[in-house]
């Protein structure tokens, strides 16, 4: 799961997917609409997104709805820094302790 997330980041097109997404659903003609690039190349893209867990999808009627799921991606980046900078546990520890 965290090679297909950090291989879903590496394309500048699906993080620019993943901020669109961040204000909340869009329909997938809603997301090709921001783009200069054809339906099914976003379709290419937000399945990757889908298979790496960070976007999910649903269907209402002839419409599919995308949304991002953060958990996923928080936890892979946030075991990523851990696993390089040990400090950054140091700082989750901290974090979790004020709340």
């Amino acid at each position: 799961m965290k090679t297909r997330v950090f291989a879903a980041l590496a394309d500048p097109t699906r993080r620019q997917i993943l901020q669109e997404l961040k204000e909340g659903e869009l329909t997938a003609g809603e997301i090709v609409s921001r783009f200069t690039m054809s339906g099914p190349a976003i379709s290419r893209h937000l399945s990757i997104l889908a298979t790496a867990g960070l976007v999910s999808a649903r269907r209402e009627t002839n419409r599919i709805y995308y949304r991002v799921e953060p958990e996923p991606l928080a936890d892979t980046l946030g075991e990523f820094l851990s696993a390089v900078c040990p400090t950054q546990i140091l700082h989750r520890r901290k974090k979790k302790g004020r709340t």
